[in-house]
């Protein structure tokens, strides 16, 4: 009866030992997704469970990280895989160890355009590994959502095992020096095609019936190209076809007889399309209208102006937020003036794009500042201002302001905006600081 007693806890506690060496490296495997990255190693400390009577384990892993998208765009979801390829230790005991009886949970570290962490798990799935034997290797999966565009890096970071087996044990692993070298690079677009398509014309103004020199560049090469002009939203007769050259540009004259016109478009395609074209471009038609017997024509000129904005400070401050409660650290945009004095039928568009905001704790993401825009027109501004979409900032940005197109545009406006910064419960205490850039075109 004693030496069986004896034998049984022998058994247990080379199961234990076995169990929590195996927990720092072991586990099943997973399907990879297509775009797989490089393997990298890098030091690991793990801790075994104080039961296991083990010491810590300092060793090589070997780890790859593969993605579901190396080429995403700003808001996509990617799936990120991260695998253990070769464990630093193998079974210390000679026994056997059971499949199946550990699940493992780890972190992906981002860097590049995009910072932060990924939080990954596996599935509570081992082959049995004999005892003295090479542990299999493990894999990880979890998700991230793209915010920023440009490249964005992805390092294996810290890893835990747990295990079912006669206990319920822990054993974590830490990178040694963080970052792991990058095994992973997926690089993000931001979504929306930007047209750097523009016009310039020879003269502003001419008599009816008279020729103006349309110059365009950034247009498709070899693309059929539409002169027209422009009433207001709507197209006059007056129209013109030019063909774009090899380097997207093109030269091409557009006879104007409509008086109406006020502006001059460029565009490819059957119908206008802001994205496809360029202008419109302010051209007026002169009144050539006789003068009657004894009359007398006077003239005078408008000078157009420009485009501008101004605001009404650079700095901001948001209420503060408790840590571990964090929530919403709010406060208001500086007020900014719209002064449209350009006089012609051209609208504008006021956006913005906020960095992360980081702090002497790490960092807080851009997608986490949210705003409510307002925009009100100063009386007597033939153009309407209309405010933004409540909603995300973030790093790709969004429209704070707009005024559309006319045939007569400008006028004076004031843009406001609440500003709301989500702040995560647990953020580490300190100030936190991004950069909200404002762009007027």
């Amino acid at each position: 009866m004693g030496s069986t007693l004896r034998r049984s806890a022998r058994r247990r506690w080379a199961s234990l030992l076995g169990a929590t060496a195996l927990a720092v490296t072991a586990g099943g495997a997973l399907a990879c997704p297509a775009a797989a990255g490089s393997n990298v190693d890098f030091a690991t400390h793990c801790i075994p469970p104080a039961i296991a009577g083990l010491p810590p384990i300092d060793g090589t892993t070997t780890a790859n990280i593969t993605v579901d998208d190396t080429s995403p765009e700003v808001g996509d979801t990617v799936a990120v895989t991260y695998t253990v390829v070769t464990a630093a230790a193998a079974n210390p005991t000679d026994l056997a160890l059971p499949a199946d009886i550990m699940t493992p949970t780890g972190k992906v570290t981002l860097g590049g355009a995009q910072s932060g962490s990924i939080t990954v798990a596996g599935p509570k799935k081992n082959p049995p590994v004999p005892g003295r034997g090479t542990f299999p290797s493990f894999s990880m999966t979890g998700t991230f959502t793209v915010t920023s565009p440009g490249a964005i890096t992805l390092s294996p970071g810290d890893y835990n095992i747990h295990t079912s087996y006669i206990l319920e044990l822990d054993t974590p692993c830490t990178v040694i020096t963080p970052p792991a070298p990058v095994s992973q690079t997926v690089t993000a677009t931001s979504g929306v095609p930007t047209n750097t398509r523009a016009i310039s014309l020879s003269s502003a103004s001419g008599d009816p019936g008279d020729s103006v020199t349309v110059s365009g560049s950034d247009f498709t090469p070899g693309a059929s190209v539409t002169l027209a002009g422009r009433s207001g939203a709507a197209q006059t007769a007056d129209t013109a076809t030019v063909t774009a050259n090899a380097q997207g540009s093109f030269s091409g004259s557009l006879v104007v007889n409509d008086p109406a016109t006020t502006g001059i478009v460029a565009y490819e395609g059957s119908a206008w399309n802001a994205d496809l074209g360029a202008g419109p471009a302010a051209y007026v038609v002169n009144d050539t209208t006789p003068v009657p017997d004894g009359s007398q024509r006077l003239t005078t000129t408008v000078k157009a102006g420009t485009l501008a904005m101004s605001q009404a400070g650079d700095s901001v401050a948001l209420s503060a937020v408790d840590f571990g409660e964090g929530g919403a650290s709010t406060g208001a945009l500086r007020t900014v003036t719209v002064k449209d004095f350009r006089g012609g039928p051209a609208g504008w568009s006021l956006t913005g794009k906020v960095t992360d905001f980081t702090g002497p704790g790490g960092r807080i993401d851009a997608g986490k500042l949210s705003w409510t825009p307002a925009c009100a027109t100063e009386t007597g501004s033939p153009s309407t201002c209309a405010a933004g979409s409540a909603g995300t900032v973030g790093a790709s940005g969004a429209t704070l302001a707009q005024a559309p197109d006319g045939t007569l545009t400008g006028g004076e406006f004031t843009v406001d905006a609440g500003l709301s910064l989500d702040v995560p419960a647990f953020t580490p205490p300190g100030a936190y600081s991004g950069v909200l850039t404002l762009t007027l075109t």
